[in-house]
């Protein structure tokens, strides 16, 4: 069937394979390897600290990763994110033998494992936003085209929920029939699958590759300083920044906000899934209409649009009332990413989009890993609704210079003509 598709759209299918194959293996042990903390009798602190290890690892390795992705285009990269992920689905297995040598030998195996599991999906996922990002300037478009560049990374978009949603079922259903060792070790030679979907992924020319190879070899932290200074990135910044938080706050307080509601396990979890769903739902219909979206207006109309959910969610009474604020927001958040993705690659040189998506990565996870401390320190102390209400006022305030992105996406595309 993929042979009936153009080359551009075969690429696009095997980077989304590629991903949900390599992000599964890590989904699934962040399930699992929590579950078997829990079940050794580490406490919610232990296992809060396994989990920040998912996302601290990437931001130590990004940098590095989008150079390697710059340098050496996509197939080098995958293969080590394969093996680092490969590695902590290894490591977990060795912790479920660790049970003699003391209480805190499994438990480290965990951790290191969770570090070699995140870095490497994060790396994959580098590797293969830049790529999908290359692929676009060849779906007709050319270098730069902003319909081509927002359909292909909606699509893409997809291959994170697709992955998290097999991961976790995957990782449960082995737990129950086969025991944790068992499903450590499918979970570890899951991501050989992206080795697999690569082989359909063209090679880049070689004579482009050499060209990057030859740069200086600045220094990783003065060379992304240096990207930070292009005009209209750190403000870009900023708004994935707010927007991310957004999606933390959101699986942070949805559960606190549902239990002070009275609601139900079940009925905090079919919230939390109808916020996926019109997330997953935005993304397939984006690129019928990408022609007719504008980044910064998407975006600065996005963030007005999540400040007033936020607003109104404290507000809410019920199961009701709640999952249709996720699904607001679900729609809301679900379109800005193809829009930053785009934006993205249209500010930054294409020899250093690679770099570029490592920056974006660096904040997001620095953000994954502090953020929830913050929230539960302001929770705690002003209670949850207070937090709704000053995460829609920052979010606000962000759409102001997401709108201002519009005069900075248009001198480039001038420039460009």
């Amino acid at each position: 069937m993929l042979e009936r598709l153009n080359p551009a759209a075969r690429a696009l299918v095997a980077l989304i394979g590629g991903q949900i194959c390599l992000h599964a293996g890590m989904a699934g042990l962040r399930l699992a390897g929590p579950l078997f903390a829990l079940q050794a009798g580490y406490g919610a602190g232990w296992v809060g600290v396994l989990l920040a290890l998912f996302a601290a690892a990437p931001i130590v390795t990004a940098l590095q990763a989008g150079r390697l992705a710059d340098r050496h285009g996509y197939h080098r990269p995958l293969n080590v994110a394969v093996a680092l992920v490969l590695a902590g689905g290894a490591v977990a297995v060795a912790s479920t033998f660790a049970v003699p040598l003391g209480a805190h030998a499994p438990f480290a195996l965990l951790c290191v494992a969770a570090t070699l599991s995140g870095a490497g999906a994060n790396a994959g996922l580098i590797a293969i936003q830049r790529s999908a990002g290359r692929s676009a300037a060849d779906d007709g478009g050319g270098p730069g085209d902003a319909t081509a560049l927002k359909r292909v990374f909606s699509w893409l978009g997809l291959a994170p929920s697709l992955a998290n949603v097999l991961g976790a079922l995957l990782a449960g259903a082995l737990i129950d029939l086969a025991g944790y060792r068992a499903a450590f070790a499918v979970l570890a030679v899951l991501p050989l699958g992206a080795l697999a979907w690569a082989r359909r992924v063209p090679v880049e020319p070689a004579a482009g590759l050499a060209a990057r190879r030859a740069l200086p070899r600045t220094p990783l932290l003065r060379s992304a300083l240096e990207l930070a200074r292009t005009p209209g990135l750190r403000r870009l910044l900023l708004v994935n920044w707010l927007l991310s938080a957004s999606w933390d706050v959101h699986a942070f307080l949805v559960p606190i906000l549902g239990h002070d509601r009275g609601l139900s396990a079940s009925a905090i979890g079919a919230i939390l899934a109808a916020f996926a769903l019109a997330v997953a739902g935005v993304r397939l219909v984006i690129p019928w209409v990408a022609h007719r979206m504008r980044e910064a207006q998407v975006l600065s109309a996005a963030m007005l649009w999540v400040a007033l959910v936020f607003a109104l969610y404290p507000l809410t009474l019920g199961a009701w009332s709640m999952a249709a604020c996720a699904v607001a927001l679900g729609l809301a958040l679900g379109v800005v990413q193809p829009m930053i993705m785009s934006t993205l690659h249209q500010l930054t040189p294409a020899e250093r989009h690679g770099e570029a998506i490592a920056l974006r990565s660096v904040t997001i996870n620095l953000s994954s890993t502090l953020m929830p401390l913050g929230f539960g320190l302001v929770g705690a102390a002003l209670g949850s609704a207070a937090l709704f209400w000053m995460m829609a006022a920052a979010v606000g305030a962000g759409a102001w210079p997401a709108r201002a992105l519009a005069a900075r996406l248009d001198a480039r595309r001038a420039g460009a003509q």
